[in-house]
């Protein structure tokens, strides 16, 4: 295949092709004498994968390196190590639905009123619950994007209500809400009132809407993604 005939089957531009060659996205491209390239279906499915990996407008930041590397290895036609890392890529897309999940869960258990435990975590176990680093958490706190009570030795101390705060403030980055973004809409709802505690705030029509639009795109194009690593896995299959 010229370079015209497989950009037409990827449905990409021609220098979208001669970037992925130079990016070693696919295998070197042997020439003709005349210096044309000639790409083989090696080449067409190793375009396939990158197309695959990359489709999704959400793939950003951490998700685009776990992409890029899938297809690095695909590039380099190391087809079972990229075949590893497509299935950790896709147990990620599969936890962040999860957690997405609970999120939306979480918000209508606390606009149903429902009580909550007096039940307290450390700040180390709630890193581990919301699989986020603690250095996260505090980088968030110092943001402004939430308090948390401290205990005699100046430990933070977690109940059950900062968990679910975090939790939805965990799906809103993930959904590539900035941090001041965020920071500046609980602000904002928080100047509403003279007292705000997190009920409130999710029962302003202004939050409650935004939250479950912003959740219900972020699943689908997370479901998007994982089908689409799906068939990735399965292009990968067939070169090994």
């Amino acid at each position: 295949m010229r370079t015209s005939e497989i950009a037409e089957l990827s449905r990409v531009h021609p220098n979208t092709v001669r970037l992925y060659e130079e990016w070693q996205f696919i295998s070197p491209v042997p020439r003709k004498q005349n210096g044309y390239r000639v790409y083989s279906e090696l080449h067409l499915k190793q375009m396939k994968i990158a197309r695959l990996a990359f489709r999704q407008e959400f793939i950003q930041n951490n998700l685009r390196k776990k992409a890029t590397k899938i297809v690095r290895l695909s590039g380099r036609e190391q087809f079972k190590e990229s075949s590893q890392a497509a299935e950790a890529y896709l147990a990620f897309l599969q936890t962040e639905y999860e957690y997405a999940l609970k999120a939306i869960e979480t918000v209508k258990h606390i606009l149903q009123n429902k009580s909550i435990t007096g039940k307290t975590y450390s700040h180390k176990s709630v890193a581990a619950m919301l699989q986020l680093t603690e250095e996260t958490l505090r980088n968030w706190e110092r943001n402004h994007l939430y308090t948390v009570e401290r205990n005699a030795q100046n430990r933070r101390i977690y109940t059950e209500r900062d968990v679910q705060k975090l939790l939805i403030i965990r799906t809103l980055r993930s959904a590539h809400f900035s941090i001041t973004s965020i920071a500046h809409l609980f602000h904002e709802l928080e100047q509403s009132k003279e007292k705000t505690d997190l009920l409130q705030i999710l029962q302003t029509p202004t939050f409650s809407t935004e939250f479950f639009h912003v959740t219900d795109d972020l699943m689908n194009q997370l479901k998007i993604a994982m089908k689409d690593v799906k068939s990735i896995i399965a292009i990968l299959t067939e070169l090994q």
